[in-house]
């Protein structure tokens, strides 16, 4: 048995609980979602208030997790489960916190999510396998074959259900609903049960020891068990102040998404929220339960656990839902809240300042004191935030940048957001400028107001040199391609003649 002395100067055992399309406003403690382990857990810990994603789609965002990189850089551009997957898998080279940190001396306990590679599994990144969801060999995108044998099947409705699309040719989809399984019978449920049993396990292990549980709550569709379902009454829900965005002067793209949810009655898009609100619930229940375990098996103090999502989920904002290509906040704001009890400081605090989910890669190799983690990548160690050391003015970033390669279907988008503004680069549609001080909601675009062209140009800039620093591939200046108001000849080193 250790000593209370080598208790307290070992390095930290890690604990990851990562959800899948939350909403980081459903997480904050004044929001109607209630999410009394997570507060209280935040009340703990550091909440980082503004964290971003670099995609929101599942496989990008994830990967540039589990790298500390942007996905130029490792090379995951959309869904690698798909037919359309620009990639399958990390680029060679690339390096994953989990076989460094085991190469460091810890034990490594994978149970949820994966979703990041069609080639590999996580016992391929170092990881012992407790239960995988999502591994390597899952497809979830239709090839042409395949919808040749579904199309007899394919229903065409005249009448919808509560929460339902009706869209000729297409597979029926239900964004809302209840199951029939109870809270024990959900899937995640057995994630989490596998997570605890491996906890009651370590109790009393000599090495240190990473943790990874991924759940899939709350991606839609928003079908969870009755007690979840009833947790809040539609009536009370208010819709997104931006629900009734006209997305006038905003990309056609938008438009058309929109037009997918309009048959939607402002009644469901209540229920649809109150579904989502008790899905989110539910995965804190679950968050609680392995918190629970943690406490139950004397390893609280000697662990940092870390909470957060992949992505967000628009939930009824500019009248959309899910993700993909609309970059707006709901959507790339991500919640990530950390406790440490043996490392944090002064714990209660929030931190204002800009976090990208790339942050915790090398996070996780500071506090393990694993070394290096794929040189040259955008990820910086929060640690300094953690302890509640000064930063120097200037020593942190300013902006965050997002890269968006398209979903299932091809879309290329770059953003850019500072303190202040927000910068959508949108190659074959309009660009986008918010002043989120004066417009928080991002209803109106700013991008072609003449007021705004030094800020536009600022950022166009901002987002050249970060491209060219991450080894993006949005360089083509071929006359059709080449649309962008501002080249990177003027913010990269060229002088224009």
């Amino acid at each position: 048995m250790m000593s209370e002395m080598e208790r307290r100067h070992r390095r930290p055992n890690v604990l990851i609980f990562m959800t899948d399309q939350q909403q980081e406003a459903v997480t904050r403690e004044t929001h109607p979602c209630r999410t009394p382990h997570l507060d209280r857990f935040a009340r703990e810990g550091v909440r980082f208030t503004h964290t971003y994603t670099t995609m929101a789609h599942c496989c990008p965002s994830r990967a540039s997790f589990f790298t500390g990189l942007y996905p130029s850089q490792h090379g995951i551009h959309n869904n690698v489960c798909t037919a359309t997957a620009i990639q399958k898998g990390l680029n060679p080279g690339v390096e994953t916190f989990g076989e460094k940190l085991k190469d460091a001396g810890y034990s490594m306990h994978f149970s949820g999510k994966w979703h990041i590679s069609a080639e590999e599994n996580p016992c391929d990144r170092g990881w012992e396998e407790l239960k995988v969801t999502a591994g390597k060999d899952v497809f979830m995108g239709a090839k042409i074959d395949s919808w040749r044998q579904t199309v007899p099947q394919v229903k065409h409705p005249s009448e919808r259900k509560p929460g339902e699309l009706l869209r000729p040719g297409w597979d029926e989809y239900v964004l809302y609903g209840t199951t029939d399984q109870s809270y024990e019978e959900m899937g995640d449920y057995r994630v989490v049960t596998k997570a605890k049993e491996r906890l009651a396990e370590l109790k009393h292990a000599e090495q240190p020891w990473c943790m990874y549980v991924g759940v899939l709550g709350p991606h839609d569709p928003f079908l969870i068990p009755e007690k979840y379902a009833a947790m809040y009454d539609p009536d009370e829900v208010e819709l997104p102040p931006n629900y009734g965005d006209s997305l006038e002067s905003k990309p056609r793209v938008y438009q058309r998404m929109r037009r997918v949810w309009s048959q939607l009655s402002e009644r469901e898009v209540r229920e649809s929220i109150a579904h989502y609100w008790g899905y989110c619930t539910m995965v804190d229940d679950l968050f609680g339960d392995v918190l629970e375990a943690l406490k139950q098996t004397g390893q609280a103090d000697d662990t940092l656990v870390l909470f957060l999502s992949d992505h967000g989920e628009s939930g009824g904002a500019h009248g959309l839902f899910l993700k993909g290509i609309s970059p707006y906040e709901e959507t790339y704001r991500i919640p990530c809240i950390a406790r440490w009890p043996q490392g944090i400081v002064n714990p209660g605090r929030s931190v204002d300042a800009l976090v990208s989910i790339m942050d915790w890669a090398p996070t996780f190799m500071d506090v393990a004191e694993a070394g290096e983690l794929n040189a040259g990548g955008a990820g910086a160690s929060l640690l300094p935030w953690l302890r509640d050391e000064p930063v120097a003015p200037g020593a942190w970033r300013d902006a965050v940048f997002n890269q968006c390669n398209g979903v299932e279907v091809y879309f290329t988008q770059r953003m850019v957001r500072t303190d202040r503004y927000k910068f959508v680069y949108n190659p074959v549609d309009l660009d986008e400028l918010y002043d989120l001080q004066e417009d928080p909601y991002e209803l109106n675009n700013v991008a072609d107001d003449p007021v705004m062209l030094p800020v536009k140009t600022m950022l166009y800039q901002r987002m050249w040199q970060e491209a060219a620093r991450s080894g993006d591939r949005i360089f083509n200046q071929y006359p059709s391609i080449a649309a962008a108001d501002i080249g990177p000849a003027l913010a990269i080193g060229r002088v224009p003649e």
